[in-house]
């Protein structure tokens, strides 16, 4: 009897235990208790973002830095932007242009030749000539920051002689403009609107004939 008596109590803990569960999830928004990838995701993301739990512009930053290239290089003592530049700075340009809520901050470098006053000048310059190339794509100045300069500091392979790959730029997000702090509400649905567009793009530009023009006929 008592064994039967012990049943019946876990039983009824258990059935209490998914009542409580169900009565609390219903006190939260659709989708919050889902995490496979599809549905609900991007509610938990919303509700991430605007909790703080995670950093919209530190992963929008980590998506740029996946889908286009986000540095150019310069010739010797040069601000000039090749072809192979522009064409960088045009994916980045298609990018930015999707966000009109975000800010992006360019950043100079120089290689180690000349002084460190005359490289952090060049290193400015170089970030100002990607800032006006943005605005000839269409992009708000307001949007777009060249105000640091890393001059010969950071160099990528370090060498006191000439060195293509420390002569660049690079793009990344650096926040939100003024007017928007945080993406809020119909904001960031916007953001996701644009996620499902990008992701049902065709992955192929392949042709063929219809399934009309089939014929089944022997």
């Amino acid at each position: 009897m008592k064994r039967i008596a012990l049943l019946i109590a876990a039983c009824g803990a258990l059935t209490a235990c998914g009542q409580n569960a169900s009565v609390m999830a219903s006190y939260r928004e659709a989708g919050s208790l889902v995490d496979t990838g599809t549905f609900g995701l991007a509610t938990m993301n919303n509700t991430a973002v605007h909790t703080g739990a995670i950093s919209y512009a530190t992963n929008l930053n980590r998506r740029f830095e996946a889908e286009v290239p986000t540095m150019i290089n310069f010739d010797f003592n040069s601000t000039a932007l090749d072809e192979q530049a522009r064409a960088v700075l045009r994916a980045q340009a298609d990018f930015i242009k999707q966000f009109p809520e975000v800010r992006f901050k360019v950043y100079g470098h120089t290689d180690l030749v000349g002084s460190t006053a005359s490289n952090r000048r060049l290193g400015l310059r170089r970030a100002e000539a990607v800032v006006l190339y943005f605005q000839s794509q269409g992009i708000d100045r307001s949007r777009l920051e060249a105000v640091v300069s890393y001059g010969e500091e950071q160099p990528l392979i370090v060498t006191e002689g000439r060195e293509r790959a420390n002569r660049r730029t690079v793009t990344e997000v650096s926040g939100f403009v003024e007017s928007n702090q945080m993406i809020m509400d119909g904001r960031y649905a916007d953001v996701i609107f644009r996620e499902y567009v990008s992701s049902a793009a065709a992955s192929t530009q392949l042709s063929g004939i219809s399934g009309s023009e089939i014929s089944t006929e022997r």
